[in-house]
């Protein structure tokens, strides 16, 4: 792989050569910002071998760096060896940015290439002031990649699908209403969608273009005029196509938007609206063509506020969801003595019993199932060549979830094995102490999760420990299990948290060489009381699962904290039983039984 990689940026800097570039960027996004993207657009990955979500590859003619977050430090580590790629742990005060380091090894007036359609309006626009810090130029080039990727794969053509109302809970033509109404505060009464979520949540439309994610390929343009969706036609079935002409949606070949934007002003007097997220490519053109103005995207906001029939379908998927854990966590402890069992096979036995649920339509994302030391790389994944045995011993992290029709499931339960060290029982301790901080709070209006995200911490933060991830993101509705804009993050997040979003409660320990440990459910924000002093908000667990006993050190909490923990257990045996057989009520019986000091 080495060897491949190796060829691969040397293909590269061909490229680069040829038009004039001292370095070049590879961003880990498609042209629509995507945190998961189709493969046709993987090239971050292809140019360095790296597999994780997140991070950015940097190319020059005589080196090579890449950044990316805490969550894939190790991982990152492992998969560039021998590539001849740096790996820079971002946001760490010893690492250089990007553009800083370009500015320390290139000289003035060189020339920095990047991929406008890869690469978002907001970010090209970063990167120009920080590299002109430097006297360095952005240059914005062709896709690189099309010439230098053999076998490149092409964009996926399968159908899309409706979404029914009875799960959405709002119209297409009233969420496009809505939409409008929200842009004239901008002075635009059109706008782009060029986020594929946005999308799919706009025309309750559902694909199958990204792995895990139920969304598709296309932008959307609403006008008072009419609206357009931009997509590969042979995705449009009969019934989409009805139903898009009785929503006024015109359908239009994916790659036309270019040169309707170039028309524009032919068709449309009003100023049209793009947001920071458009790549770079389709700014430029409604910049020059169409009077553009740039504003966020109101579906963001929009759809991080369920409605009352998306928040029942988030009710009843995660009591399904928690049918199909309970059943894993009560056979991985049993099948551990076997010794058979790894990482892999216990994921593949955990899809199979959310495979039974109704209204099942895969995973939301790939489980991280990670066993003792796999478990200190937060964001892990087995494969045949890593995939650890299993033992009747130590901490088991497995973080995953499903999509259903009603709703989308994120959850994550670090499950006791066997015997443990008291190291391990502390560290998982102080993870729970920290998810039942948040889990506990009650907060005034106006509140955002960055000013919360601390007490998730603070336990962790008196035994000098942390944790470098985020606390806590929104979750679609049968979309994208990482939703925004709102988030519990140390820096600063300022959409403020309302009724009616999701968030999940992820707080975690990792201890490299050792054990990780993380314990996460989905809450909801609900009125909690109103005062003289205002509205008060309070979070209602969504996530219907036990969390092992047997790890928790009860001297260690608080009577607030086991109070709540054994509430909890209640409910979740309450709302569970009912769908387990005999054996398995017995099982959840005990595992939710009372935590006494």
């Amino acid at each position: 792989m080495e060897t491949t990689i190796r060829k691969r940026v040397a293909d590269l800097r061909e490229f680069m050569s040829s038009n004039g570039l001292s370095a070049f960027i590879v961003p880990s996004t498609d042209p629509h910002s995507g945190e998961y993207i189709p493969a046709h657009w993987e090239s971050r990955k292809f140019i360095s071998g790296f597999t994780g979500s997140a991070g950015t590859a940097v190319i020059t003619l005589d080196d090579a760096g890449l950044w990316t977050d805490s969550r894939y430090f190790l991982q990152a580590a492992n998969e560039l060896e021998g590539s001849g790629i740096r790996l820079f742990k971002d946001k760490l005060p010893e690492t250089p940015s990007m553009t800083d380091w370009l500015g320390s090894i290139l000289k003035a007036g060189d020339k920095v290439g990047i991929d406008g359609w890869v690469n978002t309006a907001a970010q090209a626009a970063s990167l120009r002031e920080e590299l002109g810090k430097y006297q360095l130029e952005l240059t914005v080039t062709p896709d690189p990649f099309d010439q230098i990727w053999e076998d490149r794969p092409s964009l996926p053509k399968d159908p899309i699908f409706l979404h029914d109302i009875q799960y959405a809970g709002v119209s297409c033509t009233d969420k496009i209403a809505q939409i409008q109404e929200r842009i004239k505060g901008n002075g635009s009464t059109s706008v782009i969608l060029s986020a594929l979520d946005d999308i799919a949540w706009t025309l309750n439309l559902r694909g199958c273009d990204v792995h895990c994610n139920p969304v598709f390929i296309s932008y959307l343009l609403i006008t008072p005029e009419g609206h357009t969706l931009y997509i590969i036609e042979e995705k449009i079935t009969d019934e989409v196509r009805s139903y898009l002409q009785g929503q006024h949606v015109d359908i239009r070949p994916y790659t036309s938007l270019e040169a309707d934007l170039k028309d524009y002003k032919k068709h449309h007097a009003e100023r049209l609206q793009v947001s920071p997220v458009i790549n770079e490519s389709l700014y430029a053109l409604a910049v020059e063509y169409a009077d553009a103005i740039i504003a966020p995207c109101p579906v963001g906001l929009m759809k991080s506020y369920k409605n009352d029939v998306e928040i029942e379908g988030f009710r009843r998927c995660m009591t399904r969801d928690g049918v199909a854990m309970v059943k894993f966590i009560r056979w991985v402890k049993e099948a551990v003595k076997s010794g058979n069992e790894t990482e892999m096979s216990a994921d593949k036995v955990l899809c199979g019993f959310r495979a039974e649920q109704d209204l099942f339509k895969g995973v939301s994302f790939d489980t991280i199932a990670g066993y003792k030391e796999h478990a200190a790389l937060p964001h892990h994944k087995s494969t045949p060549e890593n995939d650890m045995p299993l033992k009747p011993e130590g901490l088991f992290l497995v973080d995953s979830g499903g999509q259903y029709l009603d709703g989308t499931t994120d959850i994550t339960r670090t499950i006791v094995l066997g015997p443990l060290t008291d190291e391990e029982k502390a560290d998982f301790t102080l993870v729970l102490k920290g998810h039942l901080q948040i889990q506990n709070l009650h907060f005034p209006q106006g509140t955002c999760g960055t000013q919360l995200d601390a007490f998730a911490r603070i336990a962790m933060w008196k035994q000098g420990i942390n944790y470098l991830h985020g606390t806590g993101h929104g979750v679609g509705q049968y979309l994208c299990v990482h939703e925004g804009p709102h988030q519990f993050r140390m820096n600063h997040m300022p959409t403020l948290l309302e009724p009616g979003m999701n968030i999940t409660n992820e707080p975690g320990i990792y201890k490299a060489g050792k054990h990780g440990a993380r314990t996460e459910n989905v809450l909801l924000v609900v009125p909690a009381q109103e005062t003289e002093f205002g509205k008060f908000y309070k979070f209602e667990p969504l996530t219907m699962c036990p969390i092992d006993k047997e790890a928790i050190v009860v001297e260690m909490m608080t009577d607030e904290e086991l109070a709540w923990f054994n509430e909890y257990h209640q409910t979740v045996y309450e709302r569970l039983n009912p769908y387990l057989n005999a054996e398995e009520q017995a099982w959840l019986k005990g595992a939710t039984a009372p935590l006494k000091r």
